[in-house]
């Protein structure tokens, strides 16, 4: 679908390639369908962008259960998590890198934010509840009692 090889797609290439997953939509309606994609408004829609807009709609329980997650990760309660909201993670403190002094223990936090951070050729050092949530929906699994299990063992939620 990238003819171009810039690892997004422009208005052109995504209506080029509507029809042939058998999407037939008038050139209107493909432009609402670029423009949703397009959640930055750049004019092209990355990978990322992409995989959230096919993504299904989350389950009210596993909503339910990562924003329980989420106000735990969020210590200070001011909706992004941060390397400070990190300080009290011990198990971070057990990374290999960190353990043989190859990482700091902030770079450790930072590369465990980044794993969170939708834009990853744009860390911001922040991970936003979207982000959060982008990210375990990522995980793809289909059972939601042991996705909520999953996620209350991880966080430590009764």
């Amino acid at each position: 679908m990238d003819d171009d090889g810039n690892n997004s797609l422009d208005l052109q290439e995504f209506m080029k390639f509507l029809p042939d997953f058998g999407v037939e939509v008038n050139p209107d309606e493909a432009k609402v369908m670029f423009q949703a994609l397009d959640k930055d408004g750049s004019g092209t829609i990355d990978l990322n962008e992409f995989l959230l807009g096919l993504r299904p709609p989350m389950s009210e329980s596993r909503m339910h259960i990562l924003d329980k997650a989420f106000e735990k990760f969020d210590k200070n309660g001011d909706g992004v998590v941060t390397v400070e909201d990190l300080q009290d993670l011990n198990n971070l403190r057990q990374h290999p890198k960190y353990k043989d002094g190859t990482w700091t223990e902030e770079e450790v936090f930072e590369n465990y934010l980044a794993t969170f951070d939708s834009t990853p050729d744009d860390p911001d050092g922040k991970i936003t509840h979207e982000e959060f949530v982008n990210f375990y929906t990522s995980l793809q699994i289909e059972n939601d009692a042991y996705f909520n299990q999953l996620i209350r063992n991880r966080w430590k939620i009764q």
